[in-house]
């Protein structure tokens, strides 16, 4: 259960992770439709990322081996680079529509995938 509670907390990380890098790209205008100034961008986005510290280091502790949990370091990392890859591709696809995934996207994908088979490979 530890492995499933570590990656659902690492999902939810990522998720606000996503938003607070990526979201203000996205959603940059004030009311009257100007930019918001750059220094409130980068409030707004500590704010979100703030709620990515509260699930992603809970999910580190949970899951990292040496406080019982059923990864090392190295896999842990491996893991969260994955979901943050597979969050980001849904953002992606749902707030950037202009966005379009080509074949050497997925082929990266792919390799990221293989590195975690490498990974866990003993």
């Amino acid at each position: 259960m530890k492995a499933l509670y570590t990656v659902l907390l690492l999902v939810c990380s990522n998720t606000f992770m996503t938003i607070a890098w990526y979201g203000h790209l996205k959603f940059n205008g004030s009311n009257n439709g100007s930019p918001l100034p750059l220094f409130l961008v980068i409030l707004a986005s500590w704010g979100v990322a703030f709620f990515e510290y509260c699930f992603q280091v809970p999910a580190n502790r949970l899951g990292f081996v040496e406080n019982g949990g059923p990864f090392s370091l190295i896999q842990l990392k491996i893991i969260q680079e994955v979901i943050s890859l597979l969050v980001f591709t849904v953002f992606t696809i749902l707030v950037f529509r202009t966005e379009t995934f080509r074949w050497n996207h997925i082929a990266a994908f792919v390799c990221i995938v293989l590195a975690v088979y490498f990974v866990f490979r003993k």
